[in-house]
Order: C-alpha cells, then structure tokens, then sequence
C-alpha cells in the first residue's frame, strides 16, 4: 500500500507577522509556492506592500495589514480584517520577533520587555486571537517561530533566551488545549540564519557567533534555504499528527 505526502497549501490562507523581515519574506514565498494566499503582517508598511507584490507574483492572492503583536487590540483588529477579506484562516506563522544582545548589567527594563513582548506575549496575542475562527472550522496550523536558545541559554542574549523558552513551552500547552479542536502548535527552532538582516554583522563581527560555530556539527551558519522545508511541512497537511513538537534546525547545533 502506498500513500501520497500532500505537501500543497492550495485553498489555504495563511497569516504571517513579522512579515517584512528576511526570514518573514522566506516564509511567505515558500507558503505561496506550494499554494497558499498570503496576508503579510508587520509595522513596516512599505516593506510589506513590497512583499505582497512578490506574493502575487507568484500567482496567489496577497494582502498586507499593518499591526503591532504587542498589543493586543491591534491584533484583534487585524485578525479582524482578515476574516472579512479572506473569511478564513489556516496557518498562522508567528515570526515577529527581535533581539537585545547585551550582557546582563547594560540590559534595561524597556530591552527585556521588548525583547518578551514580541516573541513571547505576541506569539500569545496572535494565537488566541485566530483560534475561534480555527476551532469553528475544525482544523488549523500554529507555528511558532522558536531558536536554538528556546533549549540553550547563551551569554549576552539573555532576554531572547527566556523569550524563545517561553515560546517552547507556550507551543506546547497551546499544543494540548487546541489539539481536540483539530488544531496543531508546533514551534520552529532554527540556529543563526544568516539573513541581509545580519550579513554584515557576521562578516564584521564574527566572534559574536563564534560559540555557536564550534559547536554545531556540520561547522557553519544556517542560509534561508536551510529552513524552507521544515516551515513547509510543519503547516502543511503532511504534519497532521505532529503537534506540540520543537523542530530543531540547527546543522547539529543541540545534538551535542
């Protein structure tokens, strides 16, 4: 007996915040060649407008809604208007996130709450908020984007370490309470993606990855490409008995 691996997203329309940053843009095209309409979400309107043109060109409907996940009346707002325009949602990719690289004593209060309310309290707010509409329709993908530091701790990074732990432990519990619903919440936990983000922070500066270059296995850093897939198959119908599960991508990174 053989079965066929659906990895299509065609009929699907799925949200995407923290949409005008690199690996927001990967994760909108890459759910837009397998079929997907696509709503980019984000503070920079710009860049996201940019981002629909791309979307479209791929032959699928896009649209872009300009929301801040930290608060939770914009988030409501914006899936608001989704449902107008669209009627649904099926995938929702909480990629908004940012980060604060200092050592313990030079990070300030407003550093550690933006650092946890982006990654942590947005990935919350955004959730809760399209859950209604996937528990009516009986089905649903959640995916959370975690790290390497949702397992590991790692110095200077501090309030993005306790961040993407409570991103972790967040999809699981969001992972048992949607289950019954048809719902799945997985997290997404890559190692440094080097990005137009980053590039030259890592050409400059590359002591600041140091650590993580020694101890992951295949000896380098990620490339957008390297996490294409597994987005791809945690939102896809191939992953409809895979939940609550933090898929390391990570060239090795946490086997050691």
């Amino acid at each position: 007996m053989t079965s066929s691996i659906n990895m299509s997203l065609k009929g699907q329309v799925a949200v995407v915040t923290g949409a005008a940053g690199g690996l927001g843009n990967l994760a909108c095209r890459t759910f837009a060649e397998a079929g997907a309409d696509i709503v980019l979400v984000g503070r920079r309107t710009e860049a996201l407008q940019e981002g629909v043109q791309q979307m479209q060109a791929l032959g699928v409907r896009a649209s872009s809604v300009a929301a801040d996940v930290t608060d939770s009346k914009s988030v409501i707002s914006m899936v608001a208007e989704v449902k107008a325009q669209y009627g649904r949602i099926d995938i929702l990719f909480n990629n908004a996130g940012t980060t604060s690289p200092k050592p313990l004593l030079e990070l300030t209060d407003d550093d550690w709450h933006q650092v946890m309310d982006t990654s942590a309290t947005g990935s919350f707010y955004t959730a809760r908020a399209v859950a209604p509409m996937m528990m009516a329709a009986g089905s649903g993908r959640i995916l959370n984007m975690g790290s390497i530091l949702s397992l590991r701790g790692m110095s200077h990074r501090i309030a993005y370490s306790a961040a993407k732990a409570a991103v972790a432990n967040l999809t699981r519990a969001l992972a048992f309470e949607l289950g019954p619903h048809g719902i799945t919440v997985n997290a997404l936990a890559p190692t440094v993606i080097v990005t137009d983000l980053n590039r030259e922070l890592v050409r400059t500066q590359p002591e600041l990855y140091g650590d993580v270059l020694r101890r992951t296995a295949m000896g380098r850093l990620g490339k957008p490409e390297d996490i294409a897939g597994a987005l791809l198959f945690l939102v896809s119908p191939a992953a409809g008995f895979v939940t609550g599960q933090i898929l390391c991508v990570d060239g090795g990174y946490t086997a050691g």
